[in-house]
C-alpha cells in the first residue's frame, strides 16, 4: 500500500495543500515549527484516525476555523498492480473535523460504524524524536509500544485490549471508592457485595488478560530477530543489544494472584496484578540501557525498534508472500545526535526493497540532497509557515 495523492484543508498551520507523492521516497524540509511534522500527522490521522499529538480533534483544526479536512488516496495494489477486472486499485481514506462535533472518519464514502475497524488497513510506522520516551518514559510508553504494533495485525488482540481497559477501569473505580469509603464490617451487606462486584470483574478480566499475554509473547518470539538485525545495521554491529518481555503471568494465574492481593488493592485503591504491568526490559550487553547507553547508543536502540517494527508488519502482514503490504513510514527528524555514518546506513537501509513508501523531514535541503543524491525518484518538498511546495 501507498499513499498517491494528500489533500489538506486547516490541520493544524496548513490551511490547504494539494500533494503529489512518489511510491517511494519522499522527503519535506524546512526550518523547526514551519508544520513538515504536521504534514506527516495528517498521514498518521489516516491509518489510525487519531492524531500522533493529542486525542482532542478540536485542537487539529486551525486555529481560528471551524472545520478541517484530510483526505489520502491510496494505491492498494502497490507494489504489483492488480490484473485487470480484477477491481480497482485505489481507496480513499478521508477524515472531517469539526468543532464540538464528532468526527467524520471515511473508507470510498462510507461512514465506519467503529473507528476500530480501520486499525489495520493501511499500516504505518512512525519515528520522531518523541520515541526517546520509550527509555526515559514509564512502563507505558513500551506498552504502547506493543499495542500499536500488534493492534495493526490482530483485530481481536485490540478489541481484548479495549475490552480489559474498560474493566481495569471499572475495578480501579471500585477500588478507590472502597479505599476511601470502607465498610465498617466485611461481614455486612454492603462489604459481601463489594467483594462480589470484585471477583465479577476479576473474572471478567481474565480472559482478556490472557489472550493479550500470548500475543505479546508470540509477537516477541517473531520481532527480536528483526530488532537484532536492524540494530546490527545501523550500528555496523558495534554492540550488541538486549530485548525482554516482562510480564507478571510468566510465573502466575492471574485469577489466583486477584485472590491473593485483593486486600493490599483495597488498601492501595488501585489494581497491582495483570498486563497493564507488564514492561520490555532494554539492555546494551548485560547492562540497562538507560544507565550505560550515550545519546547515540539509545537513539539507535529507538530507531533499531522502530524500523524492526515497520520490517516485522511488512514481512507479516494480512496476504501472500508476493502481495503482503509493506508500511508506510514516517521519519520526522531523525538525524539530530546520530554520526553520520548511522545516518547513511540509516537510509541506505529503508532505501531497500525491504521498506515500502517513505517519508522524510529534515531541515537541511543540502543534506538530504547529498544522503538521498542516488535515488532519481525521491521527490522533495519545501514547507515554510503551512505552505508546501513542490
Amino acid at each position: 500500500m501507498n499513499l498517491i495523492s494528500l489533500n489538506i484543508l486547516n490541520y493544524r498551520n496548513i490551511r490547504e495543500a494539494s500533494l503529489e507523492f512518489s511510491p517511494k521516497l519522499n522527503c519535506f524540509v524546512g526550518l523547526n515549527g514551519q508544520g513538515k511534522t504536521n504534514v506527516l500527522d495528517a498521514i498518521y490521522l489516516l491509518s489510525f484516525a487519531k492524531s500522533s499529538f493529542t486525542n482532542q480533534d478540536s485542537l487539529n483544526i486551525t486555529h481560528g476555523e471551524e472545520m478541517a479536512m484530510v483526505q489520502g488516496v491510496y494505491n492498494t495494489a502497490y507494489p504489483q498492480p492488480l490484473p485487470e477486472g480484477k477491481g480497482d486499485n485505489r481507496t480513499v481514506i478521508s477524515c472531517g473535523l469539526r468543532r464540538g462535533v464528532k468526527k467524520q472518519f471515511r473508507k470510498d464514502k462510507k461512514d465506519y460504524q467503529r473507528l476500530i475497524d480501520h486499525i489495520g488497513l493501511i499500516p504505518l510506522v512512525m519515528i520522531s524524536p518523541s520515541d526517546q520516551q520509550l527509555i526515559d518514559e514509564g512502563s507505558d510508553e513500551r506498552r504502547r509500544f506493543m499495542d500499536v504494533v500488534i493492534s495493526q495485525l490482530d483485530r481481536k488482540y485490540l478489541d481484548c485490549l479495549t475490552k480489559y481497559n474498560a474493566l481495569l477501569k471499572q475495578r480501579n473505580a471500585l477500588l478507590k471508592q472502597l479505599a476511601e469509603k470502607p465498610t465498617p464490617d466485611p461481614s455486612l451487606k454492603g462489604g459481601e457485595i463489594a467483594e462480589d462486584l470484585l471477583e465479577v470483574l476479576e473474572w471478567q478480566m481474565v480472559e482478556p488478560a490472557e489472550y493479550i499475554f500470548k500475543a505479546r509473547t508470540k509477537f516477541f518470539e517473531a520481532f527480536n530477530p528483526y530488532f537484532a538485525r536492524a540494530y546490527a545495521q545501523i550500528s555496523d554491529s558495534a554492540e550488541i543489544p538486549n530485548l525482554r518481555y516482562i510480564s507478571q503471568l510468566q510465573d502466575r494465574d492471574l485469577r489466583e494472584a486477584y485472590v491473593k492481593t485483593r486486600q493490599r488493592d483495597l488498601i492501595l485503591g488501585w489494581t497491582s496484578q495483570g498486563i497493564h504491568k507488564d514492561d520490555l526490559d532494554m539492555r546494551l550487553g548485560e547492562y540497562p540501557l538507560k544507565q550505560v547507553g550515550s545519546q547515540g547508543q539509545q537513539r539507535t536502540f529507538v530507531l533499531a525498534l522502530k524500523l524492526a517494527q515497520a520490517l516485522y508488519l511488512g514481512e507479516s502482514g494480512i496476504g501472500n508472500q508476493e502481495s503482503r503490504q509493506k508500511p508506510i513510514l514516517l521519519l520526522d527528524d531523525i538525524f539530530d545526535r546520530l554520526d553520520s555514518e548511522r545516518v547513511e546506513r540509516i537510509v541506505e537501509m529503508v532505501q531497500g526493497d525491504d521498506f515500502g513508501q517513505i517519508f522524510i523531514t529534515d531541515t537541511d535541503r543540502q543534506h538530504l540532497t547529498d544522503i538521498l543524491r542516488p535515488n532519481e525518484n525521491a521527490r522533495i518538498f519545501h514547507v515554510n509557515e503551512g505552505v508546501i511546495k513542490n
